[in-house]
């Protein structure tokens, strides 16, 4: 027994003691876990629940379609909307084009995510939507270099500043949008179909432009058959759109409406806050989970981007292979990581979000090198066994995000908070990771230089990784318990009730 502390058998002797002491713990366990009420909690119906993930995934897949097409045409987009001459310098000019959207993503998480705290998650997506495809469908119209010089390259900034500014509402708002509809016990396991969204848009990008490629050519490719992909987002859009806009309101965002206007003695009042209001509450209260959203974000979504983005062109313009071969690699390591990305979101309910989100950064951490070591080995087996190792890796943090980064922020502020830190995160780190492994290979001329970024960028995941808390299974922050079904609610009531009394 430590020095200071009450003797137990003096406790026990004397009864006045006794009391005190129980007293004591009571208020300690209400403290931890106040009782519960049934109307506190949440039940989810679970027909809502799938209509809500498959529409915020379906839509999540149209929009990252219309995103990776971009990535999968670089080397062509540059010859068409670039001076010819050297190839290097039009790749660098087609990847910095490339990362311009990636400037304004933050601008537009800092507009559409307090919209989406003020008005609503449903309303703010399905405007993402419509820009996206609007912005996707005009590059698809854009004449040429050689057609209208200056202004080609020009037009492109443009809309894919459009495409950049709509992206920035669209992950937060999608994630944020499954994890207020989820049980807390399976959060992990919805959270990851957003994510096999977005694997699906990629698939479906380089399936098309692959197809394409290999049917015009390169040359049929540069001279009209880059602009079909494009244009396919506007019907892509308009099916996006439908699926949105028959969705209903998340119950988390509908009980914190109900409550500020139950509050409110003026309705308009407590509705009416200005972006600017609610940005100076995230910068001021969040702060510190900001900072952790920003590493975490970093920590994945470079080796997202490297291996989803970059990496055909890495096998084209470094490894000598053609364009259809990379891209049918990629596709590959894509469709094992769409069969296992559930199950993997299922496991983070069971065992956390911090293990499994750690072992995909250690993955990077300690197997880049190795990986493309064997992607430089050109042989089918050893360029597919490296994508292998880094698609595993990558879908240990993909499938786990989507619903470990909602959980940072209470619900008052999480569509905004989360879309800023995902946003500038993003921004600083993902959408320039193209064009600074091209350049650094070209500065230095060494083809492992995507490897040692990517394990730079998993060393501060995992440090953020380590400094966050454990979220499976428990509520969000600002939000009451959400169970799925009526007898776990009631197993929830019993398991919180008040202590007896002695």
């Amino acid at each position: 027994m430590a020095a200071g502390e009450p003797d137990p058998l003096e406790i026990a002797a004397d009864p006045e003691a006794v009391k005190r002491h129980r007293t004591l713990f009571r208020a300690v366990r209400r403290r931890r876990n106040p009782p519960l009420r049934r109307t506190d909690i949440t039940v989810t119906d679970e027909a809502a629940v799938k209509r809500a993930v498959k529409a915020a995934s379906l839509g999540n897949a149209m929009e990252w379609f219309d995103f990776g097409i971009y990535s999968y045409l670089a080397v062509t987009l540059g010859h068409v909307f670039f001076p010819s001459g050297n190839d290097t310098v039009q790749l660098l000019s087609s990847f910095a084009t490339f990362a311009v959207s990636f400037l304004v993503r933050p601008l537009g998480g800092m507009v559409f995510g307090p919209m989406g705290d003020r008005i609503g998650r449903k309303k703010v997506l399905a405007t993402t939507m419509i820009m996206m495809a609007a912005g996707t469908f005009a590059i698809g119209l854009i004449p040429s270099y050689a057609a209208i010089g200056f202004w080609a390259p020009v037009l492109l900034v443009l809309f894919r500043m459009v495409q950049g500014f709509s992206t920035g509402g669209e992950y937060g708002g999608a994630s944020t949008f499954i994890a207020e509809y989820a049980p807390d016990r399976r959060r992990g396991y919805f959270g990851s179909f957003l994510e096999l969204g977005t694997l699906a848009g990629y698939v479906g990008a380089a399936g098309l432009v692959t197809s394409m490629t290999a049917v015009l050519g390169s040359a049929g490719m540069e001279s009209w058959g880059w602009r079909v992909p494009f244009l396919i987002a506007g019907p892509i859009g308009l099916v996006g759109l439908y699926l949105r806009l028959r969705l209903d309101e998340t119950p988390a965002f509908q009980k914190l409406e109900d409550e500020s206007l139950h509050r409110a003695s003026d309705v308009a009042s407590a509705v009416e806050t200005t972006t600017k209001g609610d940005l100076a509450a995230v910068f001021r209260d969040q702060w510190r989970m900001l900072i952790l959203c920003i590493c975490l974000v970093g920590g994945y979504n470079v080796s997202v981007y490297m291996i989803l983005s970059y990496m055909p062109t890495y096998l084209s313009e470094e490894m000598g292979y053609s364009d259809a071969h990379g891209l049918l690699l990629l596709i590959a390591t894509m469709v094992v990581m769409m069969l296992v990305i559930n199950q993997v979101g299922r496991l983070s309910d069971r065992v956390g979000r911090r293990p499994v989100l750690m072992a995909g950064m250690l993955g990077f951490l300690l197997l880049s090198v190795p990986a493309f070591l064997l992607v430089e080995q050109g042989s089918l087996v050893a360029v597919s066994s490296g994508m292998l190792i880094l698609g595993l890796s990558l879908v240990c943090m993909v499938s786990t995000m989507s619903a470990a980064l909602p959980a940072l922020f209470p619900t008052q502020v999480r569509y905004g908070a989360m879309s800023i830190g995902y946003n500038f995160s993003t921004s600083l780190f993902g959408g320039t990771t193209p064009l600074v492994v091209t350049a650094l290979i070209s500065a230095t001329g060494s083809d492992l230089m995507p490897a040692f970024y990517a394990m730079g960028a998993a060393l501060i995941g995992a440090i953020a990784v380590a400094c966050m808390k454990e979220t499976a299974r428990k509520p969000l922050a600002g939000s009451p318990p959400s169970v799925a079904t009526p007898e776990e609610a009631a197993d929830l009531v019993e398991s919180r009730a008040p202590a007896p009394r002695f």
